[in-house]
């Protein structure tokens, strides 16, 4: 299987894989188009101008379809053949000396639970010098916090955990002062300061985990692909505890091998770049990638928000390769527990995916590229245009019945609506987010529902067969792929518990999509009507007590769905019943949204599912020993005692200014700057005695931060309140000085979650 670079880059089998592939999407797409004029012709003998607008939108949504189902064919095509050999991972020969660079690892973080980001790091750490490779990686953690509590938390737990492992001069904290373009900015920062140091970059978000195994061949497949930019790896989903969670990494487990498979046969060396989990040549990053200023302001124009994409776009651009390595094992990272909390970045995303379109066009994108970035922009755009599909088809029943022609008449009860299944279909097997990790992959399932446009039965199954084969076929053959290697499905539970876990997968989706595609329009309209989004923290963990989502959020959030479902439902039951029923499985997904995102949030539920041996994944079943460090680190970390609550929302102020070693740490991390005007030293000075006088709530977290920032306010405060008699200090310090002995005992990263 071994491949040379110079074999794994030839441009003739490159472009034959590519002709294949559009030419199946085409074919499909076009033999399906004619299914559908040929429907809607025969209902009145003519096209209409609805007819048209109805075959327009059917060609946009199902070519959508097409395209998952090409992926994840030639990927199941490709993995019968024992696997596909033009993959950049075969270009490493079996126990081939591996060369090694200096490689920085970088972690941006905003305002993440320290305790994970930090354990996290340790594991990855630990995990490369077992490989004996260590020496030629450094580590850094990239901080654009702005809250006080986890700045200090940071600067205390880096310490630490250098102190622990023997990191200084290998892992490196830097708190950036202002949030600049926010994570691509932070990289960038990186970069300018110390990018000429290294010759690779290998990016993690602040819930990723990297083997050293996966590192090593990562940078050891730069050193042997010289013309390589950009090698991104396929991460897991691992850790869920919600039902949903635990749903959506499964279905990422089981069903990621074809799709990821198919996604190499086609896209070759002009891959994508998800944004985390890959490493990078630097140079070449530096000098072409630097991120354009689209015209107009937020939310389509200012700086991009979804930086990945084009990234990868500006580095082929330039002629150097992208390439997916699907096939490194040892590469996780952790999905939103809830339904909102998915709807909640789905948001982010689909502003970012929606800035795209100003890039479709832009001069020297390959192809491929181009691709990439209209799928990515589709990934949302076709929420709002299955939507009104469904409306349309709506509209022409409405109109067959009121006219009580061929189409009212010819139909026996139900055959109108046959067509409406595969709508429902589409909606239950629309990729779960995180199957493969990319966004076209997801778009690759755009619904495209055919509601009320069947007027004579075979034809109309024919369609409907066809909609239904590349709609569930992809994930049949991932089942019948794993259930084929009885050591595979093993890992999965056993063959009964992964057809019941695939079947249950399935329903769920059924109801999961109608409500992410109203969500989707939603942030459609909202991006198009120039309403932007701000950086806030991704939430990775569950909730206390069971449930992750909250039942009022719940019914802020799914009300509007409610509304919808209801009217919609009770004015196709009013049109004609039979239709009502053929539509009942999507309205039934938003009428009952609320207990559904309430159900799949809770994690007892989640819980369950793992003791009945539901929705589990090789991670669960044999954990690599990474993971099973990690999980004890975090226990051994969760089980301390926590601060009293009267302490805990100021307690990084208080570690920094009441500890000599914090405070020590802290100042020594503070950039040196030149003292400031009369007035500024004056305003710091009544921030000082307020906080010493009043406590820390009287204080916003801006004036906070400030008080941090100063160097010369940090050693004040410090000296000030050991010195100072008590009936000078307000209530809060008095107790934080009591408590002091208890907190100093308890690991910092232990004290919160």
């Amino acid at each position: 299987m071994t491949i040379t670079p110079l074999e794994l880059n030839d441009p003739g089998k490159i472009a034959w894989r590519r002709r294949v592939f559009f030419s199946l999407i085409f074919a499909l797409t076009s033999l399906a188009t004619w299914f559908m004029a040929d429907l809607l012709w025969r209902a009145d003998g003519r096209l209409g101008p609805l007819d048209w607008m109805v075959i327009a939108l059917f060609v946009i949504l199902f070519s959508q379809i097409a395209t998952g189902f090409v992926t994840a064919l030639l990927g199941f095509f490709v993995s019968r053949r024992s696997g596909d050999r033009r993959q950049i991972i075969n270009t490493l020969a079996p126990g081939e000396p591996l060369r090694m660079a200096g490689t920085a690892v970088v972690m941006p973080v905003f305002n993440e639970d320290v305790s994970r980001v930090f354990e996290g790091l340790r594991v990855v750490y630990r995990s490369l010098q077992e490989t004996g490779r260590l020496g030629h990686f450094d580590f850094f953690i990239l901080s654009d916090s702005n809250q006080p509590n986890q700045w200090i938390q940071e600067e205390v737990a880096w310490v630490e955990l250098c102190k622990q492992v023997g990191g200084f001069g290998k892992i490196f904290y830097r708190k950036r002062r202002q949030q600049i373009n926010k994570k691509a900015g932070n990289v960038a920062d990186f970069l300018r300061r110390w990018g000429r140091s290294y010759r690779y970059m290998v990016v993690l978000d602040a819930d990723s985990i990297m083997t050293g195994d996966a590192l090593v061949k990562l940078v050891a497949m730069m050193e042997k692909n010289p013309g390589a930019g950009i090698i991104q790896t396929a991460p897991r989903l691992v850790n869920g505890e919600t039902l949903f969670a635990r749903v959506q990494q499964f279905a990422n487990r089981l069903y990621s091998p074809l799709f990821l498979a198919g996604l190499n046969c086609w896209q070759q060396d002009a891959g994508n770049y998800w944004g985390h989990n890959a490493v990078i040549r630097v140079q070449p990053f530096m000098e072409h990638c630097a991120l354009p200023e689209l015209p107009g302001s937020e939310p389509f124009g200012g700086r991009i928000l979804s930086h990945d994409f084009v990234e990868a776009a500006l580095m082929r651009k330039a002629g150097w390769q992208v390439w997916l390595a699907g096939g490194i094992e040892g590469t996780y990272e952790e999905g939103p527990p809830t339904l909102i909390d998915s709807a909640k970045r789905d948001r982010r995303w689909c502003q970012g995916n929606m800035q795209h379109s100003w890039l479709l066009l832009a001069k020297g994108f390959r192809g491929p590229n181009r691709f990439h970035l209209f799928m990515g922009v589709m990934a949302y755009a076709s929420s709002p245009l299955w939507l009104l599909f469904m409306i349309l088809g709506t509209v022409q029943v409405l109109d067959a019945v009121q006219r009580g022609g061929r189409v009212a008449a010819e139909m026996p009860a139900g055959a109108a609506e046959v067509a409406g299944v595969a709508g429902v279909a589409g909606v239950a097997a629309e990729t779960p987010a995180g199957v493969a990790g990319t966004a076209e992959v997801a778009a690759g399932y755009a619904d495209a529902s055919l509601f009320g446009y069947t007027l004579h039965v075979p034809e109309a199954l024919a369609l409907f067969a066809l909609t239904m084969a590349m709609l569930f076929l992809p994930k049949l053959l991932s089942v019948f792929r794993t259930l084929q290697r009885r050591d595979t499905a093993a890992v999965f539970g056993g063959a009964k518990r992964l057809v019941a876990s695939a079947f249950s997968e399935m329903v769920i989706s059924v109801f999961l999509a109608p409500i992410n595609m109203l969500f989707h329009s939603k942030f459609v309209v909202y991006t198009l009507l120039g309403q932007g989004v701000s950086w806030v923290t991704q939430n990775r963990g569950g909730g206390a007590g069971g449930d992750s989502t909250d039942w009022r959020e719940a019914i802020i959030t799914h009300a509007p769905h409610i509304v919808i479902g209801v009217v919609w439902g009770v004015s196709a039951f009013i049109i004609r019943p039979a239709f009502f029923w053929w539509l009942s499985p999507v309205l039934a997904g938003m009428v009952f949204s609320i207990p559904i995102s309430i159900g799949l949030g809770k994690l007892r539920l989640g819980r369950a599912a793992a003791e009945a041996g539901l929705f589990l994944t090789p991670e669960e079943t044999r954990p690599p020993h990474e993971l099973h460090r990690l999980h004890r680190n975090l226990e051994e970390c969760y089980k301390h005692m926590r601060p009293l609550e009267t302490l805990r929302a100021d307690y990084g102020l208080l570690q920094a200014v009441l500890d000599p070693y914090v405070n020590a740490v802290h100042v020594s991390l503070l950039r040196q700057k030149e003292t400031g005007s009369e007035e500024a030293r004056e305003h710091f000075a009544r921030l000082r005695n307020r906080l010493l006088r009043d406590g820390p709530e009287t204080l916003t977290p801006k004036e906070k931060m400030g008080l941090l920032y100063d160097a010369e306010s940090m050693i004040w405060l410090h000296r000030e309140l050991w010195r100072r008699p008590a009936d000078e200090l307000a209530d809060w310090w008095r107790l934080a000085v009591r408590q002091y002995n208890v907190l100093t005992t308890t690991p910092v990263t232990a004290l919160y979650r």
